[in-house]
């Protein structure tokens, strides 16, 4: 049986990854010097997201960075 407050906990770092990632990804687009790994890091990070945290407001907030990243992949030709 998995801990909610747990489960919360990981849900918020897996956000939180993604949002460094697309910062970086940002930050790599205005310096026009973006590195290809930031993709791959940005695929990765996508994966995480798509999981229940038993906390409604959490799981909207993951749905509308989930979106964002499928939004930048799509746009980097990743899919």
């Amino acid at each position: 049986v998995e801990d909610p407050t747990e489960r919360k906990k990981r849900a918020v770092s897996r956000g939180r990854h993604a949002l460094d990632v697309l910062d970086a990804l940002k930050v790599g687009v205005l310096d026009g010097d973006l590195d290809a790994s930031v993709i791959g890091r940005l695929k990765a990070a996508s994966e995480g997201l798509r999981g229940e945290s038993g906390d409604a407001g959490l799981d909207g907030v993951l749905a509308e960075i989930d979106l964002r990243v499928a939004v930048e992949l799509a746009k980097a030709g990743v899919r």
